[in-house]
C-alpha cells in the first residue's frame, strides 16, 4: 500500500529531529528517484537547476506548471518524502510564494524551499523586509495544510554577490522567527562559517553539497551542527559528465570502452 502524504510528512519531519544528520539527494526524474530510493535514502528533493536541465532550459527558466509536473513525476516514482526547490515561489509577491506552497502540496510535496533571490541581476536579492514577508506568507500557507509541511527558507547571499555572513545570519534568524522549519544558505565558504550559522539558529540547518572547494564531509558537517545535507545538481552533473565522456569516446575514438565500466 502506498504511503499517504500525511505519513510521508511525519517521516520527513522526524528525520529533522535527529539525533544525527541525514543526506537528502536530488533526483532529476522518476528513474533517478527510484535508483536513489533503492540505495536506502530516506527522503528526496528536487533541484531547480537539474529539473531545468532535463527540459533543456537554464536554471530559473522553468515555469511553475513545469515545476509541478516535475514534482508529480518524482512523487509517483517512490514512497519517499519529497521536498522541492521552489526557487522564489515563481513570483515576487508574498502571495506568489504562498500559492506555490499550496500547489506544491497538491502535487504531493511534504516540504519545499522559498529563497530570497529575485532572478534580477540589477537587484539580485529581495529587500530584507520583503524577504521576511515572503517567508511568512509561505509559512502561513504551509500551516493551513492538513499535514505538517516542512518549510525551508533560504538566503542566497553567498551565491548572489553579497558574501556577508552577518547579513546571512540576520536573514536566517528573521526567517526562523517568521516560522520557517529549516534554514538554508548555499555557498558558505568554510566549515567555520557553517558552524557559526548553525550556532546562531535553533531550527535545523540544511547544507548544500555541490560547490568545488566548499563541500565538506558528512562527518565534518554533522560536527558543525548541520542536520540536513542536500546534493543540489551534483548528481545530475555527475551523470551528464559520464554521458559526455562516453559519447566523446564513441565520436572521437570509435570505441566503446565505457561499456566495461557499466
Amino acid at each position: 500500500m502506498a504511503a499517504s502524504q500525511h505519513d510521508k510528512a511525519i517521516r520527513f519531519r522526524r528525520l529533522h529531529e535527529g539525533p544525527g544528520v541525514f543526506v537528502m539527494p536530488n533526483p532529476w526524474d522518476a528513474g533517478s528517484a527510484r535508483l536513489l530510493a533503492s540505495l536506502g535514502y530516506e527522503a528526496l528533493a528536487t533541484s531547480s537547476a537539474a529539473s531545468a536541465g532535463v527540459l533543456g532550459k537554464r536554471d530559473g527558466e522553468v515555469t511553475r506548471d513545469e515545476a509541478m509536473a516535475h514534482v508529480r513525476a518524482i512523487v509517483g516514482a517512490t514512497d519517499l518524502p519529497l521536498s522541492a526547490d521552489l526557487e522564489k515561489g515563481f513570483g515576487d509577491a508574498p502571495a506568489d510564494a504562498a500559492e506555490t506552497i499550496r500547489l506544491g502540496a497538491e502535487a504531493g510535496l511534504v516540504g519545499g524551499s522559498i529563497e530570497d533571490a529575485t532572478g534580477d541581476t540589477a537587484r539580485p536579492l529581495f529587500e530584507f523586509n520583503l524577504a521576511v514577508e515572503r517567508v511568512a506568507a509561505a509559512v502561513e500557507a504551509a500551516r493551513a495544510l492538513p499535514f505538517p509541511f516542512t518549510l525551508t527558507a533560504r538566503t542566497e547571499n553567498f551565491l548572489r554577490g553579497n558574501p556577508d555572513l552577518d547579513d546571512t545570519i540576520r536573514r536566517l534568524q528573521a526567517f526562523e522567527r517568521a516560522g520557517a522549519d529549516v534554514l538554508f544558505s548555499p555557498g558558505l565558504p568554510d566549515i567555520e562559517s557553517v558552524r557559526l550559522v548553525c550556532q546562531s539558529l535553533s531550527k535545523p540547518f540544511n547544507f548544500m553539497v555541490g560547490i568545488k572547494g566548499k563541500s565538506f564531509t558528512v562527518a565534518a558537517l554533522e560536527a558543525a551542527g548541520v542536520r540536513r545535507i542536500s546534493l543540489a545538481t551534483s548528481l545530475y552533473r555527475a551523470a551528464m559528465a559520464g554521458l559526455r565522456e562516453a559519447a566523446q569516446e564513441v565520436r572521437q575514438g570509435g570505441t566503446f570502452g565505457y561499456l566495461e565500466r557499466l
